[in-house]
């Protein structure tokens, strides 16, 4: 069975088009990381989505701590200051989707507590009941029944 030839245009369905990028963009990944592995090159791979997001492939096994035994100390430390550059920017950016997950949280959290005062409040309306101090073995009254 032989597909059939695509034609190279701007695919127009919108949903389309983005299901098309994602598994275009999965299968481009996957063949930079084949390549990077059977041919043992140096792959990288930039990749810009229509809403500019980055998507991104690097084989460098250096970063990895792979084939780092022939490095000289200045490349050692080249790689260092990559990893540590690299480290930093992923730690701001996990502070700041915490950070903003939080506030959301806590704007939750406000909403929820407005909006449940009145749970808050008491069902029944306040009674008033008079009671006597009586001191000494408790009585018992007899009913008596009245018949018509």
């Amino acid at each position: 069975m032989v597909r059939g030839k695509t034609q190279m245009k701007r695919i127009e369905n919108a949903s389309s088009r983005q299901v098309t990028f994602s598994k275009r963009r999965s299968g481009l990944l996957k063949k930079a990381f084949e390549l990077s592995v059977l041919c043992d090159a140096e792959v990288a791979l930039i990749i810009f989505s229509p809403s500019g997001r980055l998507y991104e492939f690097s084989s460098s096994r250096k970063l990895l701590g792979e084939n780092i035994d022939s490095c000289s100390t200045e490349e050692l430390a080249l790689v260092e200051e990559q990893l540590e550059k690299s480290l930093s920017k992923i730690r701001a950016r996990k502070e700041m989707k915490l950070m903003t997950l939080n506030t959301d949280l806590k704007e939750k959290y406000e909403m929820l507590a407005v909006s449940s005062i009145p749970l808050c409040q008491p069902l029944l309306p306040e009674i008033e009941v008079e009671t006597r101090l009586f001191i000494g073995p408790p009585t018992t009254t007899k009913a008596t029944h009245v018949k018509s």
